[in-house]
């Protein structure tokens, strides 16, 4: 059985480079190591520090855990997907339209949902008290509870 040639060489003797390029590809990745540990350690950093700071559960801490988020992942895309290698103006077209986006949603969860339940919250936790209350009434009456 012959084995399967399309002309091209092979993944083993395409990859095979010298050493100096070996280096700057290990530079590369422990370069990019460094710096995505960086940032999560400034993310947890920030997060033990927030409840000392007063800013738990506010949007300031928030906007920052996104954005942070989204600087990693910005960085991965640049470093990983070789988008970094490209020209500036393809960088930007691809980049810029996600950050966009993601704060898109960012103002849509915090205008719309967040809103909704700051202003409904005593209504909706009356509502749920209301209902456990009868509940408890109809099972203390020997009702079945629906």
């Amino acid at each position: 059985m012959s084995e399967f040639n399309d002309g091209f060489p092979s993944y083993e003797h395409m990859a095979i480079h010298s050493e100096e390029a070996g280096k700057k590809i290990r530079r590369k990745l422990w370069n990019v190591f460094w710096i995505m540990l960086a940032i999560t350690l400034i993310e947890l950093w920030i997060g033990f520090k927030a409840e000392d700071w007063h800013i738990n559960g506010t949007m300031l801490i928030k906007v920052l855990f996104i954005g942070f988020t989204v600087l990693k992942a910005a960085y991965i895309v640049l470093s990983f997907m070789h988008l970094g290698d490209e020209a500036k103006v393809f960088r930007y077209l691809v980049l810029v339209p996600f950050i966009v986006f993601v704060l898109y949603l960012v103002a849509l969860v915090d205008l719309s949902e967040g809103s909704y339940s700051k202003d409904y919250r005593y209504v909706i936790d009356q509502n749920i008290i209301d209902q456990q209350n009868e509940v408890k009434a109809r099972h203390a009456a020997g009702g079945h509870a629906e």
